[in-house]
Order: C-alpha cells, then sequence, then structure tokens
C-alpha cells in the first residue's frame, strides 16, 4: 500500500528568536510573508512564498535545533497514517493538528524525517 503524494507542501527551518529571523530572510532575502500564525504567545508558524513553494520558520519547535526538513501534501492523510503503519515505516511523530492542516512525520531507512501534510477542507 502506497500514499499519493500531490505536491511539495513545505521546506521548513526552526528558529529560536523570531524577529531575528525575519530580519535575515525579509532584510537579507528580501523574502514577503505569504502567511503568518501565532499558535500561542511568541508562538509563531511564517511561511514564505519562494517561486512557488513555501519555505517555513518556526519557533514553536521543543528543541528548535537547526536541521533541513521537507513536508509533503498528500491526498488522504488518514490513509497516509495507515499505510505508513502496514508498512513498519517509522514514525517520527503522531498527527498533529493546527488550524490550516494536519500533519505528522516519518523517517526514511537512515533516520532522515519526512512530514506528511494535508490542508483543512482539502480530499482525495
Amino acid at each position: 500500500m502506497s500514499i499519493q503524494v500531490k505536491e511539495l507542501a513545505f521546506v521548513f527551518h526552526p528558529v529560536t528568536d523570531v524577529a531575528r529571523a525575519r530580519k535575515f530572510y525579509e532584510g537579507f532575502l528580501g523574502l514577503k510573508a505569504a502567511l503568518q500564525v501565532e499558535f500561542g504567545p511568541g508562538q509563531w508558524w511564517i511561511e514564505y512564498d519562494v517561486a512557488g513553494q513555501a519555505l517555513a520558520l518556526s519557533n514553536a519547535m521543543p528543541d528548535g535545533k537547526p536541521q533541513a526538513s521537507v513536508t509533503l501534501e498528500v491526498a488522504d492523510l488518514d490513509a497516509s497514517v495507515k499505510a505508513a503503519k502496514a508498512a513498519g515505516v517509522m514514525i517520527a511523530f503522531d498527527v498533529m493538528e493546527f488550524p490550516p492542516c494536519r500533519m505528522f512525520a516519518v523517517k526514511d531507512p537512515d533516520g532522515n524525517q519526512i512530514g506528511l501534510h494535508q490542508k483543512k477542507g482539502s480530499s482525495a
């Protein structure tokens, strides 16, 4: 059983200081924020549109350690969870709910994390 990947959802960078990160991404790189969501007081998710692809950053991750992570948009998140479990794929984190989406992550055989994501209101 396989999942249906629809598109690249976003590339993600965790940050520890949102103001400092925005100065770099918006000031130095000249990017414009396409989406800004404050999950809780001072906890942000910000996406920049880079040639039709989202580059996301957030300070809402527990460790904030630098990493590169790709997240793929899937047709059916619940079916993707079932497929991952049936295939014995390692789950990095279980389904998380956010205002615009739901997502979970798996690890490839070398331990690289890949997010699987579905925008709310989208279906197969």
